[in-house]
């Protein structure tokens, strides 16, 4: 039975995905060009998420975050490179499991959160160059002492539907043989909350993700963040149409513009070295050299 119970835990977490991939498929001829679009309305459709601290909602409604700031940069250089008389944007909330979907139906133009760009999503979205980077691992409490992969033997993770991460914890687990129970949520916060409780062993999502959750809990001697990483390093990018290069190829030319400005590390800096969160805490984390040579800057 717990072998059973393991085989549809694991289906449950898979089958969303493929029933997404069906959906995600772009549809070349259904959405027409952003930038025409973008003459016509003079709006962009930007999609944001719940993912502090690159974008999320404050208790006053304000939509904002690291990447919120970037792409609000990258909408001005836009503006000025199509010669818009304004160009305003439109926020539109997306999940892990319908941002593709939302982008390739034409809901945003582009998602301005924390997507990893690796092979497999590249067949549905464009990605922008790297505005962070990032690796897989998990959290635990601390109380419980789990350090390795090993430790996590025939215990339960949460997962978030739609993430990388659900492939390579799974991954992992077969590889090893460890027999993982994996719990798949909608939300990131859903999924931390479940190791908070005692509901999960483990919760396996990108790194910058979890030590933002560790350090916005006010007790964050509670958890430890696993020695094991579950993934290469990897980057983050802003995803557009797979079939609109004329767009694509546009925001990439902004965000050098923005990448290059003094506004870039202000904007890091604001996010990653000041304090956030109403104020409550602070990440404390200096942009890493990888990030730096990525973006073309120098200490």
């Amino acid at each position: 039975m717990k072998i059973l119970f393991r085989t549809i835990m694991i289906l449950l977490a898979l089958l969303p995905g493929l029933a997404m991939a069906s959906a995600d498929a772009p549809a070349e001829s259904a959405v027409p060009s952003t930038i025409e679009r973008l003459r016509q309305t003079q709006v962009l459709r930007v999609g944001y998420g719940s993912a502090e601290p690159f974008s999320f909602t404050t208790s006053s409604g304000d939509i904002v975050g690291y990447s919120i700031d970037l792409c609000k940069a990258m909408a001005v250089e836009i503006r000025q490179m199509l010669k818009l008389p304004a160009l305003d944007i439109q926020y539109v909330f997306r999940t892990p499991a319908n941002r593709l979907q939302l982008l390739n139906d034409g809901s945003i133009d582009i998602e301005c959160n924390a997507s990893t760009n690796t092979p497999e999503r590249r067949k549905a979205a464009a990605f922008s160059p790297p505005h962070f980077f990032t690796q897989t691992r998990f959290v635990s409490l601390a109380k419980n002492n789990i350090r390795t992969l090993e430790d996590l033997r025939g215990k339960s993770v949460s997962v978030v539907l739609g993430t990388v991460n659900i492939g390579e914890i799974l991954q992992a687990s077969r590889e090893r043989k460890l027999g993982l129970v994996s719990v798949p949520v909608q939300e990131v916060r859903e999924a931390f909350d479940l190791v908070s409780t005692g509901k999960a062993s483990a919760f396996a999502m990108d790194d910058i993700l979890l030590y933002n959750l560790i350090a916005r809990s006010g007790r964050p001697e509670d958890y430890r963040v696993g020695d094991d990483p579950l993934s290469e390093p990897a980057a983050y990018g802003f995803m557009t149409r797979v079939n609109d290069t004329e767009f694509a190829g546009l925001v990439a030319d902004a965000l050098k513009q923005v990448y290059g400005s003094p506004q870039m590390r202000e904007i890091y800096d604001k996010w990653f070295m000041r304090p956030i969160g109403d104020g409550h805490y602070t990440l404390n984390m200096p942009m890493s050299a990888r990030l730096k040579g990525s973006l073309g800057l120098k200490d």
